[in-house]
């Protein structure tokens, strides 16, 4: 039996949803409500798609679907990351039944506040993965021909990094962080795409890392050809908007869907950049 299936009795015949909905960059938000017939084990992706296919609201105004990112609808691309019921979560996971304990009366589905808006629920991720490339999250190589067996792995490193690897980058971490704030630029007239883009890049330089790029920084520094460019995630990480910003709230690792202990990263970063500090000063 479902372990759902004894509170379903309980449940309404029909499931009020508010969206917070935004029709492009810049303009005002507004609220809606849509009204859809209730079904056993929804997720917040099966409620979105409903309610594109009425496309009405619940005094049967006639408007647009509403506008979402989703992916593998099975908690591995990130992209369905909004925020539900007040609490930012992936919306392929997040089980209507489940929110319905939670809040009786309604879903209320918003964007997360940490991005701009391109358009109701869907959100620009592009800070999030500028910021990775500002620690080099990469492993990096000079070329793919067959370079033979690589280093091998002990077994404590691979458990350590295991769970960083899970990172899908949803970006979950970055909603709840208090020192992760929203940067969003007009464009000025007649302002080119390189110089807006250059602008942009200039101030997430200046902007908190975050708490995703800071444990993906230390999963490549502890990988056998990765950590060839420790030095200069170090070097990132200890620049404007590093790892001295972070207030240690511990509300990323909180929200994390994939339960990747983040808190540990921002410890270990915190020890390997002091003492990657301590080294160059004594260097120069």
């Amino acid at each position: 039996m479902n372990a759902l299936e004894p509170n379903l009795k309980k449940r309404p015949e029909f499931i009020n949803v508010r969206v917070r909905r935004q029709d492009a960059p810049g303009k005002e938000p507004y609220w809606e409500l849509h009204k859809i017939k209730y079904e056993p084990e929804l997720n917040v992706i099966s409620v979105l798609q409903r309610i594109a296919a009425q496309a009405k609201t619940s005094d049967g105004k006639k408007v647009n679907p509403v506008a979402w990112d989703c992916g593998c609808l099975e908690e591995v691309c990130g992209a369905c990351t909004m925020v539900i019921n007040g609490r930012v979560r992936q919306s392929c996971s997040a089980l209507v039944d489940r929110l319905l304990a939670e809040n009786s009366d309604e879903l209320v589905l918003e964007p997360m506040s940490k991005f701009p808006v391109v358009r109701d629920l869907q959100v620009d991720r592009e800070r999030l993965f500028h910021n990775l490339s500002r620690v080099k999250a990469w492993v990096p190589v000079d070329g793919y021909y067959d370079m033979g067996p690589g280093e091998r792995v002990p077994r404590e490193d691979q458990e350590r990094n295991y769970p960083l690897s899970q990172c899908m980058s949803c970006g979950c971490c970055l909603e709840a962080c208090p020192q992760f704030l929203k940067v969003e630029l007009e464009r000025r007239e007649g302002e080119s795409d390189e110089a807006y883009q250059a602008r942009k890049d200039a101030e997430f330089d200046e902007s908190f890392v975050g708490p995703h790029a800071i444990s993906q920084a230390m999963l490549f520094n502890n990988h056998p050809t990765g950590k060839t460019l420790a030095d200069d995630r170090l070097e990132a990480l200890t620049g404007p908007g590093g790892i001295q910003v972070c207030g240690n709230a511990q509300n990323c690792v909180a929200v994390c869907p994939k339960e990747i202990p983040l808190t540990t990263s921002i410890a270990r970063t915190g020890r390997a950049t002091t003492l990657y500090a301590i080294r160059t000063w004594f260097e120069k």
